[in-house]
């Protein structure tokens, strides 16, 4: 089957594209899972669920600007656009993620401070009078 060279750049560019998606999938696995060991069959069979849920993303992801064309050069654009990412952005992809769960953090104290706060509020006062009540 002969193929256009336009066909075959977006073969390439998608393949790559692809690549970098598997490479963000796996960073949030890694982020999801932790980085400690668990149970091998634990470990086991996140692995395998991850790989399947990452397979049937690349696959439809592939379906849809490829039209599911898999010859072995596109294995290996996937291959290559992992490592790009893994590279080059994996470790920046980490640290957004850590300082963006620290924001979240630190907006989520303040947003429950703030709704427990009245009910606080209320029991120090209704303490307040017992102890007054009781000291008369």
């Amino acid at each position: 089957m002969i193929i256009s060279i336009s066909t075959q750049i977006r073969l390439i560019i998608f393949s790559i594209i692809a690549g970098i998606i598997t490479g963000i999938l796996f960073d949030f696995y890694r982020l999801i899972r932790g980085f400690k060991d668990l149970n091998k069959i634990i470990t086991f069979i996140e692995d395998t669920l991850f790989w399947i849920f990452t397979a049937i993303i690349v696959f439809i992801f592939l379906m849809y600007t490829n039209y599911a064309y898999m010859g072995m050069y596109v294995y290996i654009l996937l291959g290559v656009g992992i490592c790009l990412y893994l590279k080059f952005f994996s470790n920046l992809f980490i640290e957004l993620h850590n300082k963006l769960f620290k924001v979240v953090g630190r907006l989520f104290r303040v947003f429950i401070y703030i709704i427990i706060y009245p009910f606080q509020y209320l029991i120090y006062n209704i303490k307040r009078k017992n102890k007054k009540k009781y000291k008369n």
